[in-house]
């Protein structure tokens, strides 16, 4: 899609204005502990982390915009908490399943005409590795906090398989309660035969729908697939030509509600499977049977044109993972169909209700939330997430603005109104690393430290030193120590301590990205009787030592009326091509998407001319420029979902 619609510029100011920061207590947690781990601490409260507004797509739609976040989630849900707290109707999430796998995507340059090694690479999107039970605090702290943001009668689905779906399970029953476990739905991902030398292959992944409360929004949802069996008993023709069925009305269980008399007609043993009132109103549409045998039942017509389908039960089976050639794929790892994401939405949200995903991934969820009328919000740490996702929304919103939209993309909106807009927002943003996989590999070797092997309490060492590196793009915290005070090898600290009493027992050194003051003195505190040399690295503090990334560069002119670029060079692209700028012959084949604010205010980005071309498609590179222009802001996203961003002053 070349050619973007021009987007109305708003004014945001509004948007910018700050917030004092509020301490927020969590509701006691009301169900049973089920499970317990190395190191499992309580989550009782939070507190408000600020956002920045960076970019803004289209109009309000009555007075809402959609909302993207970049950002660790935890810290991205504790900023929402301040509005959204018991607002958001249904959350999904797709969370890392401890699969101690690296998830990595194909980078391919667009059109390349240079073949080889040269002209493509894989990139870590991001790890799913975790020390000992770090992965059961990370998901219990998440789920904590979603439940604080869920309404009365909200719902999470949470998508996990095997590997851990028996430990969350019994997390979401401390936190939600046993008695609001709705469903354990068992997705058959794969089909065929899959060989396995000594086990049976696994096809299918579990989602488990947990509600907030028992009184929760259900839409039963209907399926035709396979069904042809089942249309062939609709073998009956009434004197319309209509066909039906006739169905027994038993009950299959047993219910003193539904024992009655009904014109004569004994009940069954269990008694009917409809009320009273139900029974008459059948029979005054003439969809009843009496049989003249008042021994006998009375059956049920049903019509074949107002059959909706089966029920939807737990076992889904009938939609299939994103297909390689499907227009919705977009090479994300672990990218979910956006019909498994329908039926869930559809099932238990309405139209203008509030979907949120924090582990937002490629956007599938955003994207069906916005095509059945939902109101989104979404978070990811990945900056690659946040481009790709945003990229996807804005093709979409392109595709329903259409004036001969397809109607499908409008199934099941609030009076077909649909919320195509955006707000993209930073929570503690650092612009070093968009990566959090590769800023880890990326710290270790700017600092020169030697590796430890995967899966070690510590990254690696230097100078007698072991070396920790703290979660990036985002401050350390006291809490995120509690790793290391659990994971220490205490005999160890006993045994050095008896040998040298004067030494310390470990001489520590964590790598932060900004950090609590009393960090270093904490973790001493916490191990006493130990002594520990402990010292922290803040890398923004020190960065001006460390080379973390080569910044883009770009030649911007303006001719006659138009603003044209005329090169750009992406310089840790072209590293990672290992490429030198005298091998690009069309800079173009490096670049994702274009985008202009052609009245840039100095803080927030708000595009009216997109650039964002299908597939290999290139960008135009020349734009006309409108009359009223003032301040341009152009911003060129790589194909690594790098951004260089330019001011240009128009004249």
């Amino acid at each position: 899609m070349a050619d973007q619609p021009n987007l109305p510029k708003t004014d945001v100011s509004s948007q910018r204005k700050e917030s004092r920061v509020d301490g927020f207590e969590f509701e006691p947690i009301k169900g049973y502990p089920m499970l317990n781990w190395k190191g499992k601490r309580p989550f009782t409260s939070t507190h408000y982390y600020p956002a920045q507004l960076k970019e803004v797509y289209g109009e309000p739609v009555d007075g809402w915009r959609n909302k993207i976040y970049w950002g660790d989630n935890l810290q991205v849900m504790s900023h929402l908490l301040k509005e959204y707290r018991g607002k958001v109707q249904l959350i999904y999430i797709d969370p890392p399943f401890d699969s101690k796998a690296e998830y990595k995507k194909q980078i391919q340059m667009k059109n390349g005409r240079i073949s080889g090694d040269q002209s493509s690479f894989e990139e870590k999107q991001y790890s799913d590795i975790w020390t000992n039970d770090e992965y059961l605090q990370f998901m219990y702290q998440r789920l904590v906090i979603i439940k604080e943001l869920l309404t009365t009668n909200g719902i999470i689905y949470l998508h996990i398989d095997y590997r851990k779906a028996h430990h969350i399970r019994c997390v979401m029953d401390e936190i939600f309660g046993q008695e609001n476990l709705i469903n354990e739905i068992i997705w058959k991902r794969r089909g065929g035969i899959l060989a396995q030398s000594r086990r049976f292959g696994v096809s299918t992944d579990t989602i488990l729908a947990f509600s907030k409360s028992s009184n929760y929004v259900f839409n039963q949802q209907f399926t035709k697939e396979n069904t042809e069996d089942y249309l062939d008993r609709f073998k009956n023709e009434d004197e319309y030509g209509r066909k039906f069925r006739l169905s027994p009305i038993v009950s299959p269980s047993y219910s003193p509600t539904l024992i009655y008399e009904y014109k004569g007609y004994q009940p069954p043993a269990n008694g009917w499977s409809l009320s009273k009132n139900t029974m008459e109103r059948l029979e005054t549409e003439g969809k009843l049977v009496f049989p003249k045998d008042k021994n006998q039942r009375i059956q049920r017509k049903q019509y074949l044109d107002e059959w909706e389908g089966r029920p939807v039960q737990n076992l889904w089976d009938d939609i299939a993972p994103v297909n390689p050639q499907a227009s919705e794929r977009l090479d994300y790892p672990t990218q979910k169909p956006e019909a498994l994401l329908e039926r869930i939405i559809k099932t238990s949200s309405n139209p203008g209700d509030i979907v949120f995903d924090c582990f937002m991934g490629s956007g599938t969820t955003q994207a069906v939330a916005l095509k059945t009328g939902r109101r989104f919000i979404g978070a990811d740490i990945n900056l690659g997430s946040i481009q790709l996702s945003t990229k996807r929304l804005l093709n979409d919103f392109a595709d329903l603005i259409k004036p001969h939209s397809q109607p499908e993309l409008l199934t099941n909106t609030l009076n077909n109104v649909s919320f195509t807009n955006l707000e993209v927002y930073n929570v503690n943003y650092y612009d070093i690393f968009r990566n959090p996989v590769e800023a880890h590999d990326l710290l270790l070797e700017a600092l020169e430290v030697q590796k430890i092997g995967a899966g070690q309490l510590f990254d690696g060492e230097k100078d007698g030193r072991l070396i920790k590196i703290m979660p990036v793009n985002r401050i350390s915290t006291r809490a995120d120590l509690s790793e290391l005070i659990t994971g220490f090898d205490y005999k160890a600290f006993d045994r050095r301590q008896a040998q040298n009493p004067g030494k310390p027992v470990e001489k520590i050194t964590l790598v932060c990205m900004g950090h609590e003051p009393d960090l270093a003195a904490y973790l001493k505190n916490e191990v006493l009787p130990y002594n520990l040399d402990v010292e922290v690295v803040d890398i923004l503090r020190d960065r001006q030592d460390l080379q973390f990334k080569r910044d883009s560069e770009a030649k911007i002119t303006i001719k006659d009326t138009h603003l044209v670029i005329e090169a750009f060079y992406p310089m840790n692209l072209l590293q990672k091509l290992s490429m030198q700028k005298e091998n690009i012959t069309d800079w173009r084949e490096l670049v994702e998407s274009i985008m202009i604010d052609w009245n840039y205010d100095g803080a927030v980005l708000q595009p009216a001319t997109l650039d964002i071309p299908e597939g290999n498609n290139l960008v135009k590179g020349k734009y006309s420029i409108p009359d009223d222009a003032g301040t341009f802001r152009v911003k060129i996203t790589d194909l690594l979902s790098e951004s260089l961003e330019i001011e240009v002053k128009h004249g």
